[in-house]
């Protein structure tokens, strides 16, 4: 049998990092773990082939070779994931989908042949005996959880490591809370299952054995759910394993607590994590209080933020426009927050309601849906009436978004940052690639743009003032230029 394994091509949005990728050579931030990871759930003396859309394209003579087109993808790839299937379809290869787009919109694809939805854990195994049987059903779903315990190691053999600026992989599902607009929890369970700390370490050990000496995402939608189990063995382990491999960075999604818990930092810090991602939402109290996100309520969440960061890890955050609550203050709030916590990627995005959420039902009993949600945080789009009206919110938006990421406070941002940021304990190797990054930064940036006087401003004051710190200024200053890109882009009338 032979298998390929598609990846839909991500738009260009804040998290595909297309323009600051250009700066280091890189396709892509990272290959799709889920399909990687189904690939190494399929029959071992099966053929296998990844096409990710994102890094190469779909041949002809790709389609020729398949018997089987395996597709799986998130609801912001599904423009292209109709693309892909279409030509699976007109050159006769029989589709299987899979993964939170198809989850959660299956029926929006009649021209799919089998659907494996849910966890593949549960799923796949059900498809697969059926399929050696001769009579494969055209749905397979579960509303189970998966026992993590089982997962097998990714197939990253199919990946061209050049391609990619990071490789992800992942130690726990769920989330111990239940914010109004989240899905996770719907999808993914309220208790967090965790692999085992010896599953952690083979994959990563699998990654450096196949070469890889970059950057490391936990996927995790929030990697602290079990503390206890986090702090009693996974990090232990992951300092153990960081100088016996010659240390690679870490990051990836936390909730608010991490800041109340000293230790914690310490440990994730040495263990290599230099970056966590964080919903903060709002800074108002009522806001939060009316979307249960409870975790972030009576909390000086500017103060939290930069305890963390003087721990040694980065802080880039989620924020929501267009709660009920929100006037037009509210915009002005954002905006101040984000300047004086020194969050430099802060994701602002209007309020979304994903199906399967509290939120979701809510605006369906009172008549406020708008369709389908894009997918994409910071497009300008939103599937719900908001309380403001929808002119009112945009136009606010687009500006609140535009502000942020102007020169003059993008880099002073990044200065506020720096000045309260520990240098991390495991920092990224300086590749050939990102050495001549900078030169490409220095002449795009530096010579071309019109941020230029702030690049330099930037750049000078790191090297008297945060010398250790310029290879994360440089990144940043690359990073602000992709934002720009993409807020001038989406958030226009």
């Amino acid at each position: 049998m032979n298998i390929l394994l598609l990846a839909p091509e991500i738009p260009d949005t804040f998290w595909s990092f297309k323009h600051a990728l250009k700066f280091i050579r890189r396709r892509a931030s990272t290959p799709p773990l889920g399909l990687l990871t189904v690939a190494a759930m399929l029959p071992a003396e099966w053929q296998k082939r990844l096409v990710d859309l994102n890094v190469t394209r779909l041949t002809d003579a790709d389609l020729a070779w398949a018997d089987y087109a395996f597709v799986g993808g998130m609801v912001v790839q599904r423009k292209s994931a109709r693309e892909v299937i279409a030509r699976c379809k007109a050159a006769g290869v029989p589709v299987v989908a899979g993964g939170p787009l198809f989850s959660v919109e299956h029926e929006s694809f009649p021209e799919v042949d089998h659907f494996v939805l849910n966890e593949a854990e549960l799923t796949l195994p059900s498809f697969l005996a059926d399929l050696r049987n001769g009579h494969p059903r055209r749905l397979y779903s579960s509303g189970d959880h998966a026992d993590l315990h089982q997962t097998p190691v990714p197939l990253w053999e199919l990946v061209n490591f050049k391609h990619y600026a990071s490789m992800g992989v992942q130690f726990s599902r769920g989330c111990p809370y239940d914010c109004e607009f989240c899905n996770v929890t719907a999808m993914l369970g309220h208790r967090p299952r965790t692999k085992t700390t010896a599953q952690m370490i083979a994959e990563l050990d699998r990654l450096h054995e196949l070469g890889w000496r970059g950057s490391v995402f936990f996927v995790d939608d929030n990697l602290i759910g079990n503390k206890r189990l986090l702090k009693s063995e996974l990090l232990p382990a992951l300092i153990v394993w960081q100088h016996r491999k010659r240390r690679m960075p870490f990051n990836s999604q936390v909730s608010m607590n991490l800041a109340d818990d000293a230790e914690l930092m310490r440990l994730m810090a040495a263990a290599g994590f230099d970056n966590v991602f964080v919903g903060i939402e709002t800074p108002d109290e009522a806001a939060l209080a009316a979307c249960n996100k409870k975790q972030n309520l009576g909390r000086d969440l500017v103060a939290d933020v930069k305890r963390i960061q003087r721990a040694g890890i980065e802080v880039n955050a989620g924020f929501i426009v267009g709660f009920d609550g929100d006037t037009l203050s509210t915009f002005q709030r954002q905006i101040d927050f984000i300047q004086r916590s020194g969050i430099v990627t802060a994701m602002v995005g209007m309020l979304q309601a994903p199906p399967g959420t509290r939120l979701y039902a809510r605006m369906a009993r009172e008549g406020r849906l708008l369709g389908d949600m894009t997918g994409d945080n910071v497009d300008g789009t939103t599937n719900l009436i908001p309380s403001m009206g929808l002119e009112m919110l945009n136009e606010h938006y687009r500006a609140l978004l535009s502000h942020i990421y102007a020169p003059k406070q993008y880099y002073r941002r990044v200065r506020t940052f720096l000045r309260e940021f520990k240098t991390p304990e495991v920092r990224q190797r300086v590749d050939f690639q990102r050495l001549l990054a900078l030169g490409r930064s220095a002449l795009r940036l530096g010579i071309i743009g019109r941020e230029r006087f702030q690049y330099w401003r930037l750049l000078a004051w790191t090297v008297f003032v945060r010398p250790r710190l310029l290879p994360r200024a440089v990144t940043l200053a690359i990073y602000g230029y992709h934002f720009r890109r993409v807020a001038e882009h989406q958030a226009r009338p």
